[in-house]
């Protein structure tokens, strides 16, 4: 305990001497006294300068016994994996496969097994004989007797003699017995038993030969499987590599003699590796070792994509979770997609997309979110968002927006299934793209208004929903909409603000209209990711990038800074990410690899289940729109055809109106806060406006045509647009 002067502590008041029988009196001030005891008492003076205390304070007793085990966490009695089904099924699979294997091999090279044995036969003979003799004659003492005779010790070398001569004769003996009984079993043998013991008899003696006579850098029968030897993962190791890291307060705690690392379980197996859990010294977190994930593996000895630290949630940040596979995570074989070869998907429910480190399967909900996958290039970003396109078309009733805006055509599978289709990022496929994602927003306002007018009973949660989607006559199947390298359409410098705006639109109010918007690009950064976009996306994918703002683009604000870093997979860690989702933390994940043939063929089998459905739509179809089909339009154009130059202020309700009598099909049911949403994109604001009406001064919100006229013209350069 520390102890420091007690300003407090005052000696005992002295007692005043008797004087008399003279009543010692004071007079107290009523007020003074209650004012006195309201208010807290200012220390007084010490009298002792020497007086120490306790600043700890006094003991204070804990929580009690019974509400300790009330609050402690309980490890699972029945390991994971015996408790999911799946993963049991796997891991049957797997040691079924093994010992099956093994069987197959060596039933097949047992012929060959056989023929070597029986020709080591002779030397297995003449090993046994001469073993036989040494023993007889007691070969193995005699170095000690030669070391007597060298010492020159007669008492001890007749000692020794007269003990070798006692087991000569006794093991004489007991051969000369050996071999009468055994020549006679060997006659009766001959003589007694069927043909098919004798050639049982004589192949065992002869294989148990041909064993004896097997040179023992050359075995007969060779490995069926070549099983990793994997380190086993001890106390030791784990505080070796901790040790290694450079972190100074562990390392001057084991320069102390302590560990430096507190184990707060003990070291087991989970899955295909072992798990350190613990606590770090005081001020060291998770992200420290996580940062130095290439030290750590170094130190413990294991490839890089063996060693995932990661932190506990629910615990303090600096409770260390270190697992450690027998196998590189981008190397190690992985369990069989469960979709690749059978199978529909309900998107309202959760599909498999990728595995652990573990090996366990993760899963994805594709309604309900929107999601941005974000990587450097050649990292698995493509194939990704191909998946998980993939993933969607299985669900039958899916309508699939595909936009390869790359146009390498990695997302050419998809094209026999999708409603929308484009390769590419010419202006026919600009215009296309825009015509779409026009349609697919009065889509989001239709849909708004079904679920609006829907009984509660029915729509309890005013959403779309498994059921919802099955009736067709709603028109609330799920919509998918996949966009690769989607920084092309934010950046166009024509139509970049009005696919912002959609987009944007689509990502906040989509998930709950069975509408989901998945967009991926190499380039997460503040332009190629809208503000309004990313921070509103609930699901994220990030592979590798290469610094704390990408990685904080994709993952959120302040991920890097929570240990979670895309930064730190390897270049070879292709399709291996932090997952982002499905109500839980960071997770990381690797995708199932499926080239394009394969997914060909599942977008075939996706192809069958929507003819037999009956939701082939659009450009599965053969239907594409012509530009007449959806009507086209440009906001700011045609606000500044409804609006002349002779009115410098407008308010918003006249705009609206007026862009109604211009095009009914496109502005119909527009409201005044409508309008100033869709204009924002072009960072024009509404301004207060006011008029006068029937004799008073009514503000409003409005738009200033030069506003309208100064975008125009920054966007199109055209500086004559007012």
């Amino acid at each position: 305990m520390n102890h420091v002067p007690d300003p407090n502590n005052e000696e005992p008041a002295t007692q005043l001497p008797d004087q008399g029988n003279e009543p010692v009196a004071e007079v107290v001030d009523l007020g003074k006294a209650r004012t006195a005891r309201a208010e807290p008492e200012s220390p007084a003076p010490a009298a002792d300068p020497d007086a120490v205390v306790m600043v700890d304070g006094p003991d204070v007793p804990g929580p009690a016994f019974l509400e300790r085990l009330m609050r402690a966490k309980r490890r699972p009695v029945i390991p994971s994996w015996l408790k999911s089904r799946a993963e049991l099924e796997t891991a049957a699979k797997w040691a079924g496969s093994h010992y099956g294997h093994l069987a197959a091999y060596h039933a097949w090279r047992s012929p060959v097994y056989a023929v070597r044995l029986a020709m080591q036969a002779p030397r297995g003979t003449a090993r046994f004989v001469g073993d036989t003799l040494r023993w007889v004659a007691d070969a193995e003492g005699e170095p000690v007797r030669l070391a007597a005779v060298r010492r020159e010790d007669a008492g001890e070398y007749l000692r020794l003699s007269r003990q070798r001569d006692g087991r000569v004769r006794l093991r004489t003996l007991v051969t000369v017995l050996a071999c009468i009984i055994g020549l006679g079993a060997a006659l009766a043998l001959y003589v007694l038993a069927p043909g098919w013991l004798q050639a049982v008899s004589l192949s065992a003696l002869l294989l148990a030969l041909g064993v004896a006579g097997t040179p023992a850098d050359a075995p007969v029968i060779t490995r069926a499987v070549e099983t990793p030897k994997a380190q086993k993962l001890t106390s030791d190791i784990v505080l070796r590599a901790l040790g290694a890291l450079g972190i100074t307060a562990i390392n001057q705690a084991q320069a102390k003699g302590r560990e430096g690392f507190t184990f707060t379980a003990p070291i087991t197996r989970d899955g295909p590796g072992w798990r350190a859990e613990g606590d770090l010294p005081y001020g060291v977190t998770v992200t420290d070792v996580i940062e130095r994930r290439d030290k750590l593996a170094s130190g413990l000895r294991r490839p890089l994509g063996c060693v995932w630290p990661e932190a506990v949630p629910e615990e303090h940040t600096g409770r260390l979770v270190l697992w450690v596979g027998d196998q590189d995570m981008a190397k190690a074989k992985r369990p069989t997609w469960p979709l690749l070869k059978g199978g529909s998907v309900d998107l309202f429910k959760s599909a498999p997309y990728g595995t652990d480190q573990r090996g366990r399967w993760v899963d994805v909900t594709l309604m309900y979110i929107s999601g941005i996958i974000g990587a450097i290039p050649r990292m698995g970003k493509t194939f990704l968002l191909r998946l998980l396109l993939l993933v969607a078309s299985l669900d039958p009733r899916a309508e699939l927006h595909v936009y390869d805006l790359k146009g390498t055509g990695d997302l050419g599978p998809l094209e026999r299934v999708a409603h929308s289709y484009r390769a590419g990022d010419d202006a026919e496929d600009i215009q296309y793209a825009l015509r779409d994602l026009r349609a697919l927003r009065e889509e989001l306002r239709r849909r708004a208004k079904v679920i609006r007018g829907l009984p509660r009973d029915l729509c309890p949660e005013s959403k779309v929903t498994s059921d919802l989607a099955n009736r067709k006559g709603l028109g609330l199947h799920p919509v998918v909409a996949g966009v690769d390298e989607c920084q092309v359409w934010f950046e166009h410098p024509e139509h970049g603000k009005e696919f912002e705006e959609i987009c944007t639109d689509l990502v906040k109010r989509g998930p709950a209209l069975g509408i989901t918007l998945l967009l991926a690009t190499q380039r997460p950064d503040a332009k190629a990711l809208p503000t309004g976009i990313s921070a509103n996306a609930s699901a994220r994918w990030c592979l590798k990038v290469m610094g704390q703002l990408e990685n904080d683009m994709v993952l959120g604000t302040s991920a890097y800074k929570r240990g979670v870093r895309a930064t730190m997979f390897a270049w070879a860690d292709k399709g291996i990410h932090y997952f982002v989702g499905e109500g839980s933390d960071a997770r990381i994940v690797g995708s199932v690899y499926i080239d394009a043939p394969t997914a060909d063929l599942i977008a075939r089998r996706a192809y069958k289940l929507r003819e037999a459905a009956g939701t082939l739509s659009g450009h599965a179809l053969g239907d594409e729109p012509t530009p007449d089909e959806t009507a086209a339009y440009d906001l700011l154009r045609d606000i500044a055809a409804v609006v002349p130059a002779s009115e410098p202020k407008v308010w918003n309700e006249t705009v609206v109106t007026r862009l109604e009598e211009l095009r009914p099909d496109v502005y119909a049911g527009w409201a005044a806060e409508q309008l100033t949403a869709a204009l924002k994109p072009f960072g024009i604001e509404t301004v207060q406006i006011g008029r006068r009406v029937e004799g008073k001064v009514v503000n409003r919100r409005g738009i200033v045509r030069a506003d309208i006229a100064a975008a125009i013209a920054e966007r199109d350069g055209n500086q004559d647009a007012g």
